[in-house]
């Protein structure tokens, strides 16, 4: 009787083996749809950020390319449009893809500007006594900066050229007006340049050194070259100084 009972047992286990490998493949088989789903995601990103560039998904996947390749190893932050710009294989693409940038840097420099206002009007309305970093009024609505007849510096961050050129013309006695390009609208961002900069404090509080966000204003003037720079408005037009 208990032979035959071991029997029975064999048998049930050898039976049930297979219906529990069906059942394991089973609840495996549901990984391979994930796949599916996480590469339609993965496509639906990559045509939404062609859009916002500008460009088609064609153009987007050789910007992929061009990142993995040397270009990304020199460049890595380049933006789609300055990378294709570079790698352009016709004067056509090369035109083309300067076009689209400066219509995406003058949606940039607009955004900048109109957060600037909003950032002047919050300030304004919930600390109109607390000093500050000196911020002038926006650009106009015709793009143009007008000039306070002061030589007006251009500088960034992290830049050891930007400091020595304001030492430079701070020791010379003159009067000039500071713009942190990449600034942020960090206040404290730009004291902390100051500092290390040795700008003097005094100056700082009588207004013959002022400090700024750029806001979009290097952008706007349109000049060529490096931070830092040193510009004047002469007869109307901005130029850089030597």
């Amino acid at each position: 009787m208990q032979r035959r009972t071991l029997s029975m047992l064999f048998l049930l286990a050898a039976l049930s083996a297979p219906a529990f490998a069906q059942q394991s493949a089973t609840q495996v088989t549901p990984a391979q749809p994930s796949r599916v789903a996480q590469s339609q995601v993965d496509q639906a990103d990559n045509e939404r950020l062609a859009q916002d560039w500008g460009l088609s998904g064609d153009e987007w996947g050789r910007y992929r390319e061009l990142m993995e390749g040397p270009l990304g190893i020199h460049s890595p932050n380049l933006d789609p449009l300055t990378a294709l710009g570079i790698e352009a294989r016709s004067d056509e693409e090369r035109r083309r893809y300067a076009e689209l940038q400066v219509q995406v840097e003058a949606r940039r420099v607009e955004k900048l500007l109109a957060y600037q206002r909003a950032y002047d009007e919050a300030w304004q309305r919930l600390h109109p006594d607390a000093q500050r970093v000196n911020l002038p009024d926006a650009l106009p609505g015709d793009g143009v900066l007008t000039g306070s007849g002061r030589t007006a510096v251009f500088v960034r961050d992290g830049c050891v050229p930007c400091a020595q050129i304001v030492q430079r013309l701070q020791t010379a006695g003159a009067e000039f007006d500071v713009y942190m390009v990449g600034s942020r609208q960090d206040d404290a961002r730009i004291r902390a340049w100051a500092r290390q900069s040795r700008i003097d404090p005094a100056r700082v509080r009588s207004g013959s050194i002022t400090l700024n966000h750029d806001g979009g204003r290097w952008l706007a003037l349109g000049l060529s070259g490096e931070l830092p720079a040193v510009v004047r408005q002469v007869d109307g037009q901005w130029q850089r100084q030597p």
